[in-house]
């Protein structure tokens, strides 16, 4: 009983021990001197001396011999103090961590994106963050608008970029770039010898796009238009990704469409010409949209070099 009562007694103990008992030990430890400690602690000598015997006190055991020429550890004192050390590193660590997050000089950012990062604004986009911010993990998930939006919502993302605009409402949007949009043929389709096609061209193409659960906001844009031209009939749905329809696109399955960013991720069995309205090049806005409420400081890094590569854009709804 006697024993059950000591080791309690001994765990309440140990709850007492401060932090500010273990720095001063450690660097009386490695100072030689509780004088020269409490010197570089701007303490007064008395006041060191009364932590680390209450640090003493509460281990149990002397942690230094002291003599006229200064203090050294005991053989208690020097495991004690070791283990001590260490945990006043992996603390400092720790706060130092927490402070890093807190001010987003790392962390971590998850982008939510439907359209290749080979070439083009997007692609430098995330390469200067990632070089600018090194210390902030950046995660990337490809999937459609719709469930972009999603992962936005429940956390998994905290930006995502589309092509087009979100219809929703209550999320923050910032206009960014342009892309061309143009028309994806086998090498030796017909319309291939052409420099630029429009929608009437089409009305005899097979034309295959992504089914939607798969889909990019271009594939929307582009089925909206094609109804437009009354061409729905030659659309052919495919659950296959967007990559998967520019291989079927070269093996003469029909044509697809493509914008400029993903141009560099296409094959040599095709070639990609200009899509043409009555008002000449087509293009497509893309958007970056995120949650409000979202607090996470490497966001908040992100944002800002948005702003200041595109700063004629203000974020819509301001």
């Amino acid at each position: 009983m006697d024993a059950q009562l000591s080791t309690k007694s001994n765990r309440r103990s140990a709850r007492t021990i401060e932090l500010k008992q273990l720095r001063c030990a450690v660097l009386a430890s490695s100072s030689g001197s509780l004088r020269k400690a409490a010197d570089l602690l701007c303490v007064r000598h008395s006041a060191l001396s009364r932590s680390v015997a209450q640090l003493e006190h509460l281990v149990g055991a002397p942690l230094f011999e002291r003599s006229p020429a200064g203090i050294r550890p005991t053989r208690a004192g020097h495991s004690f103090l070791r283990r001590a050390n260490t945990i006043l590193e992996e603390i400092d660590a720790l706060v130092e961590a927490a402070g890093d997050v807190a001010r987003g000089c790392s962390g971590a950012l998850c982008v939510g994106l439907c359209t290749s990062v080979s070439a083009g604004n997007l692609r430098s986009i995330l390469s200067e963050f990632v070089h600018r911010f090194q210390r902030i993990e950046v995660a990337a998930i490809e999937r459609s608008p719709t469930e972009l939006n999603k992962a936005l919502r429940s956390g998994a993302a905290d930006i995502i970029i589309l092509p087009g605009r979100a219809s929703s409402t209550d999320l923050e949007a910032r206009a960014l770039w342009h892309e061309r949009i143009s028309v994806l043929l086998p090498t030796d389709h017909v319309l291939a010898a052409r420099q630029a096609i429009c929608w009437t061209d089409l009305l005899d193409q097979s034309i295959l796009l992504a089914a939607p659960v798969k889909a990019g906001g271009l594939e929307d844009m582009v089925e909206a238009k094609l109804l437009m031209q009354g061409i729905t009939e030659n659309i052919r749905r495919h659950h296959a990704s967007r990559h998967l329809i520019y291989g079927l696109t070269s093996i003469g399955l029909g044509i697809s469409f493509v914008l400029d960013s993903d141009i560099g991720a296409i094959g040599n069995d095709v070639v990609s010409r200009e899509l043409h309205d009555d008002r000449g090049q087509m293009e497509v806005g893309f958007h970056a949209h995120w949650l409000p409420g979202n607090g996470n400081p490497a966001l908040r890094h992100f944002l800002n070099l948005l702003k200041e590569r595109y700063p004629s854009v203000s974020p819509l709804g301001e």
